[in-house]
């Protein structure tokens, strides 16, 4: 079966429904785990990169001014390495150039010894409405095989002067499955999380990426890589411990209590537009993928100079944006509308207990969640993807 050419579900409204990412490059030091692009000493370049991004912005606003903007993400690297004055008034740089909701989702990630009680009342009365704290671990040697510098007492320092600063919206970041993690130390991670009650979790399963630090010791044999069925092991005790403290798996690594999912990122998996500011961001609109040149330095004199900083760009086929539909729906915990898959080629798949078919939906169970990738591309032919409007 031949699907339709697609297009972004309920296009007029994601057109008036912007993200808007701001990557910070800026870390304390780096980690070694970490693939992104982010830099440690490079604390001199803020003032020039952040008039940079504001410089892009003004320019790249020419083009979204009929795009409403519903979130604003600031992630990193470490935002709130910034002082709270520049991060407020990059903010409001934003407003004056962005089409932005009223009530728009305001985030900013932090790392937990970047923060303290007076600098998030900045944040949180400058605008900012929603924080997500680098946590990582409650386990210091679990800390220590991430390399990250901050102890558990930090994380929770950070979560109740979030509270008390007025974040009514406070995420938790989590990784498992690092060297020397076991089940049973994952599961007391997650259980001094639930203790602080977040509003939202994320659990990430650690990945190797060759080019890091900790990618060079796995492939020097120093470190293990991770054992997936331990990983599988954790995300299912992730899945059971969080679902009984009442908290809804709506996207692959992520779980919030009702009303508090990110909105920001809930972009991204409904096909939403979003424009990405700063070194090495991505942007997308009506099948068009661009992202920005990645070293600081090149970036910030690009954006000085008046030019929009994008160093590369691609376009998505009909066959490409199918596929990118399909995978980005089955990452939801609402999955798909049941007609986008054949029931022949979604049979397997439920009968192994991965998806299920429901109230007019197709979705993947929380084991086949963990598995959504895989499944994605077994569902991949595209005589079995019927991709429709709406």
């Amino acid at each position: 079966m031949t699907a339709p050419t697609p297009s972004t579900p309920a296009t007029a409204t994601n057109r008036a429904q912007a993200g808007l990412y701001v990557h910070i490059p800026f870390c304390p030091t780096r980690c070694g785990y970490c693939d992104f692009n982010t830099y440690a000493g490079l604390g001199h370049m803020m003032n020039a990169y952040v008039e940079a991004v504001a410089a892009e912005a003004t320019l790249a606003a020419q083009t979204w001014r009929a795009t409403r903007v519903r979130s604003v993400f600031f992630g990193g690297g470490t935002p709130t390495t910034l002082p709270g004055p520049v991060l407020i008034g990059l903010l409001g740089h934003l407003r004056d150039s962005f089409d932005l909701e009223p009530e728009a989702e305001v985030t900013s990630e932090a790392n937990p010894d970047t923060v303290d009680e007076p600098y998030l009342k900045e944040l949180r009365h400058g605008g900012v409405s929603r924080l997500s704290i680098g946590v990582q671990s409650f386990d210091p040697l679990v800390l220590d095989a991430l390399e990250r510098i901050h102890a558990p007492e930090a994380s929770r320092a950070a979560f109740g002067a979030a509270r008390r600063a007025g974040f009514d919206d406070v995420n938790l970041d989590l990784i498992f499955g690092a060297h020397g993690e076991t089940v049973a130390s994952w599961g007391r991670t997650l259980a001094e999380a639930l203790e602080l009650r977040p509003d939202h979790l994320s659990c990430y399963a650690l990945t190797i990426e060759p080019a890091t630090p900790l990618g060079r010791k796995v492939a020097a044999g120093v470190v293990p890589a991770p054992d997936p069925d331990i990983q599988a092991e954790m995300y299912d005790l992730a899945c059971a411990m969080l679902s009984q403290a009442g908290y809804e798996h709506y996207e692959v690594s992520n779980w919030a209590l009702p009303g508090h999912r990110c909105l920001h990122n809930l972009g991204y998996w409904e096909g939403r537009p979003y424009l990405g500011l700063g070194a090495g961001a991505h942007s997308y609109r009506d099948g068009r993928r661009w992202w920005n040149v990645r070293p600081p330095h090149h970036y910030v004199d690009m954006a000085a100079s008046g030019r929009l900083p994008v160093g590369g760009e691609e376009r998505l086929t009909d066959e490409d944006r199918r596929l990118e539909r399909l995978m980005l729906g089955l990452r939801l915990g609402d999955g798909v509308p049941a007609g986008w898959v054949e029931g022949v080629q979604a049979a397997p798949f439920i009968e192994g207990g991965l998806a299920e078919r429901r109230d007019g939906r197709f979705f993947l169970t929380d084991r086949g969640l963990f598995l959504a990738n895989d499944v994605t591309l077994a569902l991949a032919d595209p005589s079995c993807i019927v991709v429709r409007e709406g």
